[in-house]
């Protein structure tokens, strides 16, 4: 099984194309048009037919896409923005995110994704969940005088045995990422570690390989470069739709 994860930095009915030749079943985008005001080639359509968005802007939202059935979970997300908590083909659970500033003074970004946990954690505590997006996140911006830092983000998912696959993948420490997802303003001299694919013990285990895509081919489209993982396969065709 094959998962995207992509902030395309907007026009996703421009950029999908640049998607098509990886065989993937899901595709978790950030910065994306809503899908139901979108006319989306038919090819698009055939390639990922079901799909969950949300967002406040039609022009920019989260959007899950898949070859497989999506039933919305509908998890508290207690005004976060933005999340999405489904139900892959009745097998395991996905949540996209994408952690927004949401003009929130308090709670921008990576408190975005602190706040929605203390509200859903006991809901993936024990489950088959890949956790999917753009944390705009990275141990390097923790602040001591802050209790919701990225490092207890990722501590408190990491005490429901929900893992970072880069990390486990690269061996890289927290904050000392070797390869960056994101170049600021598309400048490759500003690279940052922010996107994330995170998922509980199974999929840990049964994680073939991890990419992150080359700056070479990407920029020219978005500042953050897509993360591609493959898993051994897992046999949803029986309810495949």
């Amino acid at each position: 099984m094959n998962i995207i994860s992509w902030n395309c930095n907007g026009a996703f009915r421009k950029k999908y194309k640049y998607l098509m030749e990886y065989n993937c079943e899901i595709v978790v985008i950030q910065e994306c048009e809503d899908p139901n005001t979108v006319n989306y080639s038919e090819e698009f359509k055939t390639f990922m037919p079901n799909f969950i968005w949300v967002g406040d802007n039609k022009n920019r939202g989260l959007a899950v896409f898949s070859k497989y059935t999506l039933n919305d979970n509908l998890w508290d997300t207690g005004g976060n923005k933005y999340f999405i908590s489904c139900k892959v083909n009745n097998e395991f659970n996905l949540l996209g995110v994408w952690c927004h500033k949401a003009n929130s003074k308090t709670f921008p970004y990576i408190g975005q994704m602190w706040r929605y946990l203390q509200i859903n954690k006991e809901k993936m505590r024990d489950k088959d969940i890949l956790i999917c997006g753009d944390f705009n996140s990275n141990k390097i911006w923790d602040r001591r005088s802050r209790w919701w830092n990225h490092s207890d983000v990722f501590n408190e998912l990491e005490e429901l045995n929900i893992k970072s696959l880069y990390h486990q993948y690269y061996k890289d420490e927290q904050g000392k990422e070797t390869i960056p997802t994101l170049y600021h303003t598309k400048n490759i001299e500003k690279p940052y570690h922010v996107d994330y694919i995170l998922a509980s013990e199974k999929f840990c285990d049964s994680l073939l390989n991890f990419k992150i895509g080359d700056p070479k081919k990407w920029l020219e489209v978005s500042d953050h470069m897509p993360i591609f993982v493959e898993f051994k396969t897992r046999d949803l065709s029986k309810n495949y739709k």
